[in-house]
């Protein structure tokens, strides 16, 4: 297991492209941490200079408390698993998995039992006889964890692990890579643009955008407490909604609609004549008049999931998503009344985007 610091690490290519912006992280041992965020925000990049695969442009990288910056791959003792998996086809699951010990000498005795022991861990006694071309999608995928898992090594660096993988097997392999985790102990990094993935295996998740850290924290400080308008946006499926709006008097007008904000929100005075982004969760709300925000609304479009529907609501110039029970469906092209609790209100700067009233911060 490995202790990690990441202190102000950037990544600038020779094009003068910023990938990563001082980037700021200690990883505790054994801890399950996940990088998060849209294509491109250098989540990928920073897992590759843990790896040793991409220099470090400047800043400082310490494994165990030593200096890692020179360190190549196979001196930082990681395994990683890639988007890919990376097999080589002409070999059965077992020398796939036995691959990474022959070439360190390791004595075929002792290769047996540790493929032995990881193909039980992983559900693959049965196919290590098996080239990758007679295996699902999510057999070689765990055939890749297996090769990664069997080297014992310190840290696990997993890119984008299930992204290959059709929706069923993805809940499968979360749930498989959890199980992983928790019998070896080791430190894992995982790189994802899928929220869910984040926020069902993370011990604590790093949400990414444009290169920049937005907010590190557990997936429920991430949920309740996010610290601006994007980490609201990106975690929460539907995402919040958001409305704009002007304080006045203490209030917050929409359109034609004002909202009285110095109840829940004495502070907001302070905030006379600006922009303001109210934000609440689709969940939040409460079908029909209740007492909060009453929003009147046509329902555009419905999405029926099982457990739960998604309405789609224009109300002026706005809009929303409601996330209700199946048996609310409503029909489409209604008007349909709803309520905001004022609990569930996070308020945000309109200009910097950061939170300025919630749970986690002062109102």
């Amino acid at each position: 297991m490995a202790y990690l610091t990441l202190k102000n690490i950037n990544k600038i290519y020779p094009n003068g492209y910023h990938a990563v912006h001082n980037f700021n992280l200690e990883i505790e041992k054994g801890e399950f941490v996940v990088f998060v965020g849209p294509s491109g925000c250098g989540k990928s990049t920073t897992l590759r200079m843990i790896a040793g695969l991409e220099d470090i442009s400047n800043g400082e990288f310490l494994i165990d408390g030593k200096r890692a910056n020179e360190m190549g791959p196979r001196e930082r003792e990681v395994a990683m698993v890639f988007q890919s998996y990376a097999l080589y086809p002409q070999m059965t699951v077992y020398d796939n998995i036995a691959f990474g010990l022959v070439l360190q000498g390791v004595d075929e005795d002792v290769i047996e039992e540790r493929v032995t022991n990881v193909a039980k861990i992983l559900g693959l006694t049965d196919y290590l006889d098996r080239l990758p071309r007679a295996l699902s999608g999510g057999q070689r995928q765990r055939v890749a964890i297996g090769r990664a898992i069997i080297r014992k090594v310190g840290v696990f660096l997993m890119d984008e692990p299930l992204s290959n993988l059709d929706a069923k097997q993805r809940v499968t392999m979360r749930y498989e890579i959890a199980q992983i985790h928790k019998e070896t102990g080791a430190t894992t990094i995982y790189v994802t643009h899928d929220q869910t993935e984040a926020m069902t295996l993370a011990d604590r998740i790093v949400v990414m955008k444009d290169g920049y850290v937005q907010q590190i924290g557990t997936p429920y400080q991430l949920y309740f407490e996010p610290e601006n308008v994007f980490v609201a946006g990106f975690i929460g499926e539907p995402p919040m909604n958001f409305l704009r709006g002007t304080v006045m008097d203490g209030c917050l007008s929409f359109g034609s609609n004002v909202l009285d904000l110095t109840r829940k929100f004495p502070g907001i005075t302070a905030w006379e004549g600006k922009q303001v982004v109210l934000g609440y969760r689709p969940e939040a709300i409460k079908l029909g008049e209740a007492e909060g925000y009453v929003v009147s609304g046509q329902v555009e479009l419905t999405e029926m999931l099982g457990d739960y529907t998604n309405i789609y609501i224009t109300a002026g110039s706005d809009q929303a998503i409601l996330k209700v029970d199946s048996h609310d469906t409503p029909e489409t092209d209604i008007e349909l009344t709803y309520t905001i609790p004022m609990d569930a209100v996070y308020l945000f700067d309109g200009e910097s985007e950061k939170v300025i009233a919630g749970r986690n911060a002062q109102n």
